[in-house]
């Protein structure tokens, strides 16, 4: 039995004399959730245009849910729903109509509970004509417009553009009923919380190449933290450069320590039990941040 749900095979995009993707392989599991992740240029969303046939691929293969798009785009598309990173509305019809007529489109095969629910949970003014939208509401209408027939596969460029901290949380929690009701989600994300949140297994593509595969946890493996520690007295911190992962970066005058960690924070946090700390300040870490260190550690080992 076939249990792929998005299966690519040697991938490759030729703009002119730019080549954007280098034999991209990918396999994604039905009922899986994988963060497609990657710094801007990296082939992201060349990758998700392939996929959904709206640019053609210089050569390679692709089958969503074991049906070639290129051959077979009307039944991708009744199966697959799709949120673009670039969402373009027409600004002058209200939010009920836009979502009418893409019902209408898809054969009025929409449940009226779940669309209704949908709504409801997002916060949905439907009565509002597009252009008097902010962009995290036009990006809700994305949401809706993607999830409302309950596909089999969703593919969503990052999906929670726009949306304040409550709507993101809301969206993954339909994201996560989607996945329980058995549909599978390929989402591209630049928000490190959101892969931890949701994500089964990430893939990272670099200039074109699937580089990495592997989970959130050890995703958080790669991160950098850069952590102040402010001390009741006088402190000698070089003892905690024995730690693996900790460095140093500075020492002030004023009882504060700076550190860099990598990976966890788990080794450091028992360490400092033994020290008189005051306080203790963590900056978050970003995929940025991961991006570059994996990068640059690449590329020592290809030199």
């Amino acid at each position: 039995m076939n249990n792929e749900a998005v299966l690519i095979k040697d991938l490759t995009k030729w703009y002119g004399s730019f080549q954007a993707l280098y034999g991209v392989d990918l396999t994604v599991q039905k009922g899986e959730i994988l963060g497609f992740l990657g710094p801007n240029g990296a082939g992201k969303t060349t990758t998700i245009r392939c996929m959904l046939d709206q640019i053609r691929p210089t050569s390679g293969s692709i089958r969503l849910l074991g049906l070639n798009p290129q051959q077979q785009p009307t039944a991708v598309q009744e199966r697959v729903g799709y949120l673009p990173g670039e969402l373009h509305l027409e600004g002058s019809m209200r939010v009920d109509a836009l979502l009418g007529y893409l019902q209408e489109l898809r054969g009025n095969q929409i449940s009226p509970d779940y669309f209704q629910d949908l709504v409801e949970r997002l916060e949905l003014d439907t009565a509002r004509k597009i252009k008097n939208l902010s962009s995290g509401n036009k990006q809700k209408i994305g949401v809706v417009q993607a999830l409302m027939h309950q596909p089999e596969l969703l593919i969503l460029d990052e999906p929670t553009s726009g949306l304040d901290p409550l709507m993101q949380q809301e969206v993954y929690r339909l994201l996560r009923e989607a996945q329980s009701r058995g549909a599978t989600v390929f989402f591209s994300s630049h928000i490190l919380s959101e892969v931890e949140a949701l994500a089964d297994r990430v893939a990272i593509i670099r200039k074109g190449e699937i580089v990495e595969e592997s989970t959130p946890g050890q995703l958080i493996e790669m991160a950098l933290r850069r952590v102040v520690i402010s001390f009741q007295e006088p402190t000698d911190v070089s003892p905690l450069e024995d730690i693996e992962g900790v460095k140093v970066l500075s020492r002030g005058a004023d009882s504060q320590a700076t550190l860099q960690v990598e990976g966890h924070m788990d080794q450091l946090i028992k360490a400092l039990a033994e020290y008189p700390v005051k306080d203790l300040q963590t900056a978050s870490h970003s995929l940025e941040e991961i991006f570059l260190k994996y990068y640059r550690d690449q590329t020592q080992e290809e030199n």
